[in-house]
């Protein structure tokens, strides 16, 4: 089981249900249900920082609906999941040369370190070793 991720606010150990993310480029502020994983430039806030949430002047804040039901795969993320599994499964002689590297590689494609849990990726999917293995 993985750890409880906490606000990112100094002083705040609540729970983080929201990720806020900034485009700097649009001068918006994005906040929207909690990420899969944490993201080195995204904040992770608890419920009460999120909703008093406020944007530097001359910023549009965008607040994307978070469903309190359960979250349904579309027809199309199920296919992009079995294709990014397939991807996986392939040996490594049968791999795409212009894929993502595999996490045993000293940095990612974008030469950043690789998490290492993660085996493979996919443009924004990733394939992630069990806890066991």
């Amino acid at each position: 089981m993985s750890p409880v991720r906490r606000c990112s606010r100094t002083a705040c150990g609540r729970p983080a249900v929201a990720t806020l993310t900034y485009v700097y480029a649009d001068s918006t502020a994005v906040l929207g249900p909690l990420a899969t994983y944490a993201e080195p430039h995204c904040y992770d806030l608890c419920s009460e920082h999120s909703e008093r949430l406020t944007a530097p002047r001359g910023w549009e804040v965008v607040r994307l609906a978070v469903d309190s039901g359960p979250v349904r795969p579309s027809g199309d993320d199920l296919e992009a999941l079995a294709n990014a599994v397939r991807e996986a499964a392939r040996t490594p002689q049968r791999r795409d040369p212009t894929a993502a590297a595999p996490s045993d590689a000293v940095g990612g494609p974008d030469g950043r370190d690789a998490d290492p849990m993660e085996v493979a990726r996919r443009g924004h999917l990733r394939v992630l070793r069990s806890p066991e293995q």
